[in-house]
């Protein structure tokens, strides 16, 4: 069992993981893995002694070569699965990207980008992903893309 939950904002100390939900010319940006056949939002773990904006912005440009962006925070999550971590909650930090600019290259796990105007349907994390996707548009996060529309 996955179990998905929200939080405006938890001890830093908690916070072990980053997700971007990365948007360039109002289209989704999503990741594909060299070892997965399926599609995930850009993200991962934090570092020690990495503020979690840095993990946020280091983790973007490594899985999709963003060069020129702006990031906002978006809100906490967290995961449960009865598989990971011990069943233990997990908690990270949710943002919002518009990128402007690419690398050529990427230098990192990832095989490609995707950028499409449509959501996916092969979910690396199909029962966590799709959630946060869900709750950026709840809070209203593309009124935030809306009005930095001007790139």
């Amino acid at each position: 069992m996955t179990e998905v939950k929200f939080y405006e904002t938890v001890t830093d100390d908690l916070l072990k993981f980053a997700v971007i939900i990365a948007r360039y010319n109002h289209k989704w940006v999503f990741c594909k893995h060299k070892e997965r056949d399926t599609l995930e939002i850009p993200g991962g773990h934090r570092e020690p002694s990495e503020q979690i904006i840095e993990t946020a912005k280091r983790e973007l440009y490594e899985e999709t070569g963003a060069l020129d962006f702006d990031i906002k925070p978006i809100c906490v999550y967290s995961v449960t699965q009865s598989e990971r971590f011990h069943g233990e909650e997990t908690f990270g930090m949710l943002f919002f990207a518009n990128i402007k600019t690419f690398e050529k290259e990427l230098h990192s796990e990832i095989e490609k980008i995707v950028i499409t105007e449509e959501l996916i349907n092969n979910w690396t994390y199909p029962l966590i992903q799709p959630k946060l996707i869900e709750e950026a548009k709840r809070r209203g996060i593309w009124n935030y893309e809306n009005a930095n529309s001007g790139y």
